[in-house]
């Protein structure tokens, strides 16, 4: 389906092993905001894009777009200033020790534990921790069962026992 979209030789260029994450620290490396900070809004790892997030929507972090928006029920219409999303090879992840820009490598810890790690000529080869923002679901589980769910008391009861081989099916 991908490739019904997109083309072939597009699809060859996504890049399979992301290391930005959506609220990474990152620096704008190439174009008009070349030096400026700001944290990962968003990831489109079918475009190989990502959205940065400003400190407000006309902020010099992001690349604006103007967008004309029609008056509908319950908001205003009006030109507004939206953030257009940047190729991923034009962002680096920021050194929380030098504040430099850095690539990222992968290391494994003695417990075993998989960390990232700041990498480059001038880094400090500290880890770069996870954004505490992807503990976060964007869409929150359901708290009340609906419909649809298997009440508890089915899930809860007992259908094999596996001393006598009761409940077995006779095949």
């Amino acid at each position: 389906v991908l490739l019904d979209i997109m083309g072939w030789k597009a699809a060859q260029k996504l890049i399979n092993h992301w290391k930005i994450l959506r609220g990474d620290n990152v620096m704008i490396i190439r174009g008009k905001d070349k030096g400026e900070t700001g944290i990962i809004k968003r990831v489109i790892r079918s475009q190989n894009r990502v959205i940065v997030e400003g400190k407000n929507l006309v902020s010099s972090y992001v690349y604006v777009v103007k967008k004309h928006i029609k008056q509908g029920q319950g908001h205003e219409g009006g030109i507004f200033s939206v953030e257009a999303p940047l190729h991923a090879s034009n962002v680096q992840v920021v050194d929380p020790v030098t504040g430099n820009p850095c690539k990222v490598g992968i290391k494994y810890l003695e417990d075993g534990t998989k960390v990232r790690v700041a990498r480059g000529v001038g880094t400090s080869g500290s880890i770069i921790p996870r954004p505490e923002i992807l503990k976060i679901r964007s869409t929150p589980r359901p708290t009340i069962a609906g419909p649809k769910d298997t009440p508890m008391d089915l899930v809860l009861e007992k259908t094999y026992d596996a001393k006598t081989g009761m409940g077995m099916p006779n095949l």
